[in-house]
C-alpha cells in the first residue's frame, strides 16, 4: 500500500513485482537463518528425560471414562516420546473445542509428577483455573498428588500459604492464571509446563513464558492457533499434534447469523428451555446487561435467569458457576467472560449480540461453549438491525457460519490469517515483505529460503504469465465485496489440479450461485498456467491467431516431437528467448488450443525421461 492507503498493484513480470520478489526473498533469507538458529538452540538446549511410563500411568489413562479416539492416542504417545527426550519439547496441540486436548495434557502431567518433578497449568480465566482445578481433583482421586490454584479465587492469605509449600515442593501439580507469572511464584523442581490458550496471553507475559519455560517442557493448547503461532508451527519452530476426530455421539453447533430479531430470539430460548437445557446469552456490555434481564424474566417468568462478567467478586462467580453446573440456573445473562474452556453439556443454546464486534477465532471459540453433549446445539450470532457491516465482518462471520463442521478451528486459523494476515514473523514487519507480495507467496519465499539453509534442494519452478484474448474476471454483480473479490482471485491463481478446481468450484456455487462465463474462464487459465509452469514455460501470449510459448529451458527432443504432431503450424524461433508459435485452425478456441499444446509437451517430456532412466539402468 502506498503512503496515502490506496493499493498499489504491480504489473506481473514487470519490474517492479520483480524487485518486491527480489526485496521479499532478502528478507526472507534472513527470517530463515533466525528459524534455525532457534532451532537448533532447541535442540542443543539439555532438558530432563522423563522416565518410561509406570503402571500408574497405565492405570491412570484407562481410568478415562471415555472412548479415547485414534487421534487423542497419537498426540498423547508424541507427547511421551518428546517428554523422554533429553530435549526440551515444544509441542502445540491443535484441536477443536471438545475434541479432548485437556486429557491428553493430563496424561502428560502424570508422567511428570511421577517422576518427582511439578508441573504446571496456565490458563486465561479464573473460571478456567477453577473448572481445570476440579477435573485435576477428579482425575488424580486416589493418587499421592497434590494439587493446587492460584487465582482470585484465593485470599492473599491462601496464596501465601500457597507459594511457601510450592518452593519448597509440596505442591505436585500448580493451576492457575496470569498469577502464575508474577515474580514472587517459584517452583522448586518445575518440569512440565501446560499453556491453554496462548493468544490469550499479552506480549509481557509471553516474555516471562519464555523466562519460566527454559529448558523445560511445553505444551500449548489452542483450537483456534494465533496467526503467528501458527506460522511457527507450520514453518518448523514448534512441533504440532493435530485433533481431528470428534468424540462419538457429538453432532456440529447449528450456526445461524442473522439480524436480531427479539420475538425469534424469544423462541430459540423457549425450545431450548422446553427440552430442559440451559441458555446462554452474550451481551459484551456490563453496564447494560441489567436492562436486558428485566425482558427475559418477563418473557421467561418460572425459568431462573443469573448474571456473570469479570467484574464480580471471586464468590459471586463461584457460587454462579456452581449454581449452573447444579441445573439451578436456566438462563445466564453474560459478556465473555465463558469464553474459554467452560464445560456444561445442558447448555446448548447460545445468543450472541453484536456478533460482528468480535474476531473469528473468539467467535469460534465462544461457540465451543455449546453442543459438549450428545444433545444438539444451537448459537445464534447476530447483529444490529439495519447496520451496515464492514466487509472485514461480513467475511468473519461469513466464515463463522461456514466452518461448523467438526474439527473447523484448524480451518478457522487459517481462514483468520487470510482476513488478519500474519503479524509479525520473528521481527519482520507485516507492513513491509508480506504487504509487498502477498502471504502465500511470502509463505513459498520463506519456506525456500529455509530449505536452503538447511542445505536441502529447493524445487526450481517457472512462473508462467498466460495472455489470452479472452474475458477472465469475477463480475461485481456476483460477488459484491471487493475484498471477497480479492480472496478468490487468490484462491482461483493457487489452483494446481483439477481436484483443487472442483472443490473451490462447489465452494462458490454454494455461496454465490452458477459460475459466469468469466469466472469459468478464470478456473481454466489458472489449470493452464499451472500446467506451463510445470512443463518450464514462462509465457503464453496471444496475437490474433497465432499463440506464442516461450521457454525456460530448451527441450530440443520435445521440440521434434511437437513438430511432428502440428507440422507446418508451428514456427520454432531460436533467438533468446527460445520460442514456438502456433497458429490455430478456423474456430478453433486459444484456450483449448494452449491446454493440448502443453498436454503434448508434458507427455513427451515424461516419455524422454523414462527413456533415459532406462538406458541409464542398462548402462
Amino acid at each position: 500500500k502506498s503512503d496515502s492507503g490506496s493499493l498499489k498493484l504491480n504489473k506481473l513480470g514487470g519490474n517492479e513485482w520483480h524487485k518486491a520478489k527480489t526485496r521479499a526473498k532478502a528478507g526472507a533469507k534472513d527470517i530463515a537463518k533466525n528459524l534455525i538458529a532457534l532451532y537448533a538452540e532447541r535442540q542443543k538446549m539439555k532438558g530432563f528425560a522423563f522416565s518410561p511410563d509406570t503402571t500408574w500411568q497405565g492405570e491412570f489413562e484407562e481410568s478415562f471414562p471415555y472412548g479415547e479416539t485414534d487421534c487423542q492416542l497419537r498426540a498423547t504417545r508424541e507427547i511421551k516420546e518428546d517428554m523422554e527426550r533429553g530435549v526440551p519439547m515444544d509441542r502445540l496441540l491443535c484441536g477443536d473445542v471438545g475434541f479432548g486436548k485437556t486429557e491428553v495434557a493430563l496424561r502428560g502431567v502424570f508422567k511428570c509428577v511421577m517422576d518427582s518433578k511439578q508441573a504446571a497449568i496456565l490458563v486465561p480465566t479464573t473460571i478456567l483455573a477453577w473448572q481445570h482445578y476440579q477435573t485435576l481433583l477428579n482425575r488424580f482421586r486416589g493418587y499421592p498428588v497434590r494439587i493446587e490454584m492460584l487465582s482470585r479465587f484465593r485470599t492473599k492469605k491462601e496464596q501465601s500459604v500457597i507459594l511457601k509449600k510450592l518452593s519448597e515442593g509440596q505442591i505436585d501439580i500448580l493451576v492457575g492464571t496470569h498469577r502464575l507469572l508474577q515474580p514472587d511464584v517459584k517452583f522448586s523442581d518445575l518440569g512440565f509446563l501446560v499453556i491453554d490458550e496462548e493468544q490469550r496471553f499479552g506480549v509481557t507475559h509471553k516474555e516471562r513464558l519464555k523466562e519460566i519455560s527454559k529448558g523445560i517442557d511445553v505444551l500449548t493448547l489452542t483450537a483456534t492457533p494465533i496467526p503467528r503461532t501458527l506460522n511457527m508451527a507450520l514453518g518448523g519452530i514448534k512441533d504440532m499434534s493435530l485433533l481431528e476426530e470428534a468424540p462419538e455421539d457429538r453432532f456440529p453447533v447449528q450456526t445461524y447469523v442473522l439480524e436480531y430479531d427479539r420475538n425469534l430470539i424469544a423462541e430459540a430460548i423457549r425450545r431450548e428451555l422446553r427440552r430442559g437445557g440451559q441458555v446462554f446469552y452474550l451481551h459484551n456490555n456490563i453496564e447494560e446487561l441489567q436492562s436486558i434481564r428485566p425482558w427475559l424474566e418477563r418473557e421467561f417468568p418460572e425459568s431462573s435467569v443469573s448474571i456473570a462478567h469479570g467484574k464480580m467478586d471471586k464468590d459471586s462467580l463461584s457460587d454462579i458457576w456452581k449454581e449452573m453446573m447444579d441445573h439451578k440456573v436456566d438462563i445466564l445473562l453474560c459478556t465473555t467472560i465463558i469464553e474459554t474452556g467452560v464445560d456444561l453439556p445442558d447448555a446448548n443454546t447460545l445468543i450472541m449480540e453484536n456478533a460482528d464486534h468480535f474476531g473469528l477465532s473468539q467467535l469460534h471459540q465462544i461457540r465451543g461453549r455449546v453442543g459438549r453433549s450428545d444433545r444438539k446445539a444451537y448459537a445464534y450470532l447476530t447483529y444490529r438491525k439495519g447496520k451496515m457491516l464492514s466487509e472485514i465482518s461480513v467475511k468473519r462471520l461469513e466464515a463463522i457460519r461456514e466452518y461448523t463442521e467438526f474439527g473447523a478451528g484448524f480451518q478457522i486459523a487459517l481462514r483468520d490469517l487470510e482476513i488478519r494476515g500474519a503479524g509479525n514473523l520473528l521481527g519482520a514487519e507485516q507492513s513491509g515483505h508480506l504487504d509487498s507480495v502477498g502471504y502465500d507467496m511470502f509463505m513459498k519465499i520463506l519456506n525456500d529460503a529455509v530449505l536452503e539453509e538447511k542445505g536441502e534442494k529447493v524445487e526450481k519452478r517457472s512462473e508462467c504469465v498466460v495472455d489470452l484474448s479472452l474475458d477472465g474476471f469475477i463480475p461485481e454483480k456476483y460477488v459484491p465485496y471487493p475484498a471477497e473479490r480479492m480472496d478468490l482471485y487468490r484462491k482461483i491463481a493457487s489452483l494446481q489440479n483439477e481436484s483443487d478446481a472442483q472443490d473451490l468450484t462447489d465452494e462458490m456455487l454454494d455461496r454465490f450461485g452458477d459460475l459466469p462465463r468469466s469466472v469459468e474462464n478464470l478456473f481454466q487459465v489458472s489449470l493452464l498456467r499451472s500446467l506451463a509452469e510445470e512443463v518450464g514455460l514462462e509465457k503464453i501470449r496471444q496475437e490474433g491467431r497465432k499463440i506464442t510459448f516461450v521457454f525456460g529451458e530448451v527441450p530440443h527432443e520435445a521440440l521434434l516431437l511437437l513438430s511432428a504432431v502440428y507440422a507446418s503450424r508451428l514456427t520454432l524461433s531460436f533467438s533468446a528467448p527460445f520460442s514456438a508459435t502456433l497458429s490455430l485452425k478456423e474456430k478453433e478456441a486459444p484456450l483449448s488450443a494452449a491446454g493440448d499444446f502443453c498436454h503434448h509437451l508434458k507427455g513427451f517430456l515424461k516419455d524422454i525421461e523414462e527413456k533415459d532412466i532406462q538406458k541409464g539402468i542398462k548402462q
